[in-house]
């Protein structure tokens, strides 16, 4: 739905934001000493967004509506920011209009990176927006895969879950677990429906698989952050793990997924003698490339 314009918010937001700028910065020559306003001239903003002198002495005198493709170039030539954007759209009335948010790229947090350090003896995993993998230590590389052989753009828990082999077949409730990955995604997907790499995944899946198609179009959704995993490992055997997951206080969507086994149990005596053969210092766990 398209919000109501205020022409006379959106020239005074427009003046401020050009005297902000330095034209050095927006590859403009070297301001003159004769020169007497602070930032860029209105003739200077123009030409940056492609656009009349008139036509930009109107948008600031609030005498035009702006056009969704002059926001756009404006944006570009005021180097606006995704706030600054949101307010630029809002003051335009053309919210419904406004391109996608752009996603910072995800890099492990350091405190994620620690806690990853100290879980030498169970599996962990730090799970991004998407639940994309982007890190573990050497006891998820041995319940799991070798994550690294994996392409970054497609070390995606759920991705290999519906995809690779090897983690569909350690799952013995392949099912419950699947269904329970798809309705977390479907939960996170209502905070970024329009990002291109959830739809790229959503789209690639659904072509992919029968039950992923399915299971999508119910909706259903889910939050939880505990539960039981049961594994069959090619190597020893049955495992019954309680599967943990702690969000990030930051807002940035990490969570840290641990894998753990009551101590005396078959499962634990297992899980012991799987990660004594990957056992390695700490400070060497597994990341993808950190400008993902």
């Amino acid at each position: 739905m398209t919000s109501h314009s205020d022409p006379r918010a959106l020239g005074k937001f427009l003046k401020a934001r050009r005297a902000q700028l330095d034209p050095r910065e927006c590859g403009l020559p070297e301001p003159d000493s004769t020169r007497r306003v602070t930032g860029l001239r209105r003739e200077e903003v123009a030409q940056l967004a492609a656009i009349s002198v008139d036509y930009y002495t109107r948008l600031e005198q609030g005498r035009v509506r702006a056009s969704a493709p002059v926001l756009a170039t404006l944006v570009r030539a005021l180097r606006l920011d995704d706030d600054q954007q949101s307010y630029l759209y809002e003051l335009a009335g053309r919210t419904d209009e406004r391109p996608p948010r752009r996603r910072a790229a995800q890099q492990v947090r350091p405190a994620m990176r620690r806690l990853l350090d100290q879980l030498t003896r169970t599996p962990a995993l730090v799970l991004g927006r998407r639940l994309d993998i982007l890190a573990w230590n050497p006891a998820a590389e041995a319940l799991y895969t070798d994550f690294a052989t994996i392409p970054a753009d497609r070390r995606n828990y759920l991705r290999l879950l519906f995809t690779d082999p090897v983690v569909r077949g350690l799952h013995r409730a392949w099912e419950h677990d699947a269904r329970d990955a798809v309705a977390a995604l479907r939960m996170e997907a209502a905070a970024g429906p329009d990002d291109p790499d959830l739809v790229r995944l959503v789209g690639t899946l659904t072509i992919r698989d029968a039950d992923f198609r399915t299971w999508w179009a119910e909706h259903r959704v889910s939050g939880a952050g505990y539960g039981t995993k049961h594994y069959r490992h090619r190597l020893v055997g049955d495992l019954t793990l309680d599967c943990d997951t702690w969000a990030g206080p930051d807002g940035s969507g990490q969570r840290l997924m641990v894998l753990t086994a009551e101590t005396g149990t078959p499962s634990h005596d297992a899980l012991r003698i799987l990660t004594s053969w990957t056992a390695q210092e700490p400070g060497t766990e597994r990341t993808e490339d950190p400008t993902r």
